[in-house]
This record gives C-alpha cells, structure tokens and sequence, in this order.
C-alpha cells in the first residue's frame, strides 16, 4: 500500500480525523486516482501509522476518517550527515534522495571554507522547503514513517560545537584509519566536504573538537557519494550485526 504523508497539526487523534493537502493531495487524487470511500495509509513523519478512510475530497485538500493508529518505533541508530552544500543543485539533490532512502536521520547542509556555492539569505526558506519535498518525496518511495530531519545551512565552526553525538567522523582522503567490521553509538554525525574537501585546518579543529579522520578507502569520492556512503556505511553494519557494533 502506498504510503503519503500529513503534518501532524492536520491530524485530530480526538476527533478521529485528518486533512490531507499540497502536493501529497495531488498525488493521492490526481496521480493514483484515490476516491472517497477508498482506505489509504499515511503518516506524519514522527512515527504515525494510520490507516484511514477518505469521506470527502476538495478542490484543494480531501478529509478522512481515521480507522487505526500505530506508533512505530525509531531506528536504533540516528545518522546525521553535516554536508557541504554544492555548486551543482542537482548533486546535492542526490544526496538528499539516496540518503533519505538509505535511513539517514538528520541532514545540515553546511558552509565551509571551499564552499563555492553560498546560499542568499532571502532565499534560504525556499531552498529548504524545496529540500524538504525531496526528503518528502523520498521517504514516501521507501515507506519511512520518520522523515529526516534537515536544518538551514549552518557554518562548519557552528557543526563542530553541535553536542549530543556519540561518534563523530570526518572522511578524509588523507587518512589512514578504516573503520572496523562494526561500530557503537546511538547517535552517530559525518561532516562532508563539497568540492576540493576540507583544508587542513579544518580537519584540525575538527579532531580537536572530537572527530576522528577516517578513510573512505583509496578512491576519491564526490561529495554526494562520500554523503551516501557514510549513510550504507551505518546501516550495512546495522543489518549484518542487528546492532550498531563498534568504531574504531
């Protein structure tokens, strides 16, 4: 069944109902042709299951009626990807598709030192909702009921003081160190570089303040890729061992 989505602000556990608008109601209604009467499955994003029946459609928005709610538990290792944001949009939409796929939890889309591409002040609230309808839109292909969550870019010095991760990584071409067959920690963070990575100053405030270098092996990767990598990097050992393990 396919899965759409609802802000929680439009869902009224009470009274056993919910809205659907925006784009989620033009796919629902013009693209898989939903009816009233029809059962349909949604989620808000924070770990809703719903299944519901649709008793009325409107020009901009349709109403339902909610049959069953679930609570479905969060992964068990939140991945946090703090990226540079890139000179081609288009390469930095890949990245927040396939990561959203793979189950990334958090992405902070970042400014460093060899950051070509600076976003405008004015249109930062754009950029980020058009970044959210691609999370969106990725999370609904793979069924997610826990969207991402994405931030406004914010600086490297400001991700290096960000608190609350228990492991934080830095890939670096220059390093030497793999990470081990398994790793720990709950909350795991990844800053990557955009194009020409980071100078070797930032990677020393970065150690400094608690990363540790590793290798993404021999081969130099885009910055996407490095982004998705490090997203399969975590879920690959979750899946073999069913357990996060141990880095380093």
């Amino acid at each position: 069944m396919d899965l759409f989505y609802t802000p929680s602000n439009c869902i009224d556990l009470t009274g056993e109902t919910l809205l659907v608008e925006g784009e989620e109601f033009f796919h629902m209604t013009k693209v898989l042709r939903k009816k009233e009467g029809e059962t349909v499955h949604l989620t808000d994003g924070a770990g809703l299951s719903i299944k519901a029946g649709i008793t009325k459609i409107h020009r901009d928005g349709l109403t339902a009626a909610i049959i069953s709610v679930e609570r479905v538990a969060p992964p068990p290792t939140k991945v946090t990807v703090a990226i540079s944001l890139l000179k081609s949009a288009q390469r930095f939409d890949f990245f927040l598709e396939k990561a959203t796929e793979l189950g990334v939890g958090g992405i902070i889309p970042m400014v460093t030192d060899r950051t070509v591409s600076l976003p405008k002040a004015e249109k930062v609230d754009k950029k980020l909702q058009r970044w959210k309808r691609i999370l969106v839109s990725a999370s609904r292909q793979t069924k997610r009921y826990h969207l991402p969550e994405i931030t406004k870019p914010l600086l490297f010095s400001d991700v290096l003081g960000l608190e609350g991760y228990d492991v934080k990584l830095i890939p670096y071409e220059s390093s030497d160190a793999i990470p081990k067959a398994s790793f720990t920690g709950k909350n795991v963070l990844f800053i990557v570089g955009g194009e020409g990575g980071f100078t070797e100053e930032e990677i020393r405030c970065a150690c400094k303040r608690g990363f540790r270098e590793i290798s993404f092996g021999h081969s130099i990767l885009r910055a996407e890729t490095a982004g998705v990598f490090a997203v399969a990097l975590v879920r690959s050992q979750i899946l073999v061992n069913g357990t996060p393990g141990e880095w380093l």
